[in-house]
């Protein structure tokens, strides 16, 4: 099925206007959990498309640099649409500047293209590094990306349309992707067992920080939220509540993603379902709209 298709970009756009602050109706936490990715996707998948453009020279196997390309493209465009995300949650009065700033200081100076304070790193293996974070970080979008498709306890809440659409459309785009940063870092990783070490590195690096902004990210979601004023907070209880309703992936699901990761035989080709993807982003409407502009485009 992989070579039936083409990785490229859509050129999707969505409408925001009529979207409510908490678009899983009086799930306040649900929303907001998932709501992280539009605090941490605008300046992570820039920095993984400034990444991938540093690392493509090295790439000599033709379909990988064509596969690496079209990563590329779809990567920039969640970028932006997520970052209209930010700004429909500024229009409701919540505001999310304080925590995006830390964001980007992580992307853009602590992993940037030079190692911070001048540490001692070859360029070659500071590159290497890199892009085995986004190999493990690519790990856990395919998990997510598969679970959101699957997650039919948010259309039984009543969960906002534009907004399952732009989750499940992104959700797809990161399952028929899921492979390219994992094949990337092969390839331009060396060779051997440092090769293997540093891939589990990546992992060892990417699930705690991972985990620890999505934690702060959501308590800060929480805090500044206009609509609680400052009723409520953060809590494992309410999550675990979420994750019963089938509004949240289990514990068990992220965690499982880890040790299969290590595995030396693995391959992200193993995660999630490339079918399920491929049908979705057939009846996205977004995906779908995008589509038809391109084929109108075309024929004028």
């Amino acid at each position: 099925m992989s070579g039936a298709y083409a990785i490229a970009p859509r050129r999707v756009a969505f409408d925001w206007r009529t979207t409510p602050l908490h678009w899983i109706p009086d799930e306040p936490t649900a929303t907001h959990v998932i709501n992280v990715l539009h605090l941490l996707l605008p300046a992570g998948e820039r920095w993984f498309v400034k990444v991938f453009k540093e690392a493509l020279p090295q790439v000599t196997d033709p379909g990988l640099r064509k596969e690496v390309k079209g990563f590329m493209g779809q990567e920039a465009t969640h970028s932006v649409q997520h970052s209209y995300v930010l700004d429909h949650l500024a229009e409701q009065r919540l505001p999310t500047e304080e925590f995006t700033k830390y964001v980007d200081f992580l992307f853009e100076k602590l992993l940037g293209e030079s190692p911070p304070l001048g540490a001692p790193v070859p360029a070659q293996e500071w590159l290497r590094f890199r892009l085995s974070l986004i190999a493990a970080i690519e790990q856990f979008t395919a998990v997510l990306g598969d679970w959101v498709l699957r997650a039919e306890g948010l259309d039984r809440a009543g969960a906002d349309e534009v907004m399952l659409d732009l989750l499940r459309w992104h959700g797809a785009e990161e399952v028929e992707h899921r492979s390219v940063a994992f094949d990337m870092y092969q390839h331009c990783g060396g060779t051997g067992a440092a090769r293997y070490a540093r891939r589990i590195e990546g992992m060892a690096v990417v699930a705690p920080v991972l985990a620890g902004l999505w934690v702060w990210g959501t308590a800060y979601l929480i805090r500044n939220d206009p609509e609680l004023a400052g009723r409520a907070r953060y809590s494992l209880r309410s999550h675990n509540e979420a994750v019963a309703k089938g509004l949240l992936p289990t514990w068990r699901e992220l965690g499982a993603a880890i040790p299969r990761y290590f595995r030396r035989s693995y391959h992200p080709s193993q995660e999630g379902s490339l079918r399920r993807a491929v049908e979705y982003l057939t009846t996205s409407p977004a995906a779908r709209a995008a589509a038809g502009a391109v084929g109108r485009a075309a024929m004028s």
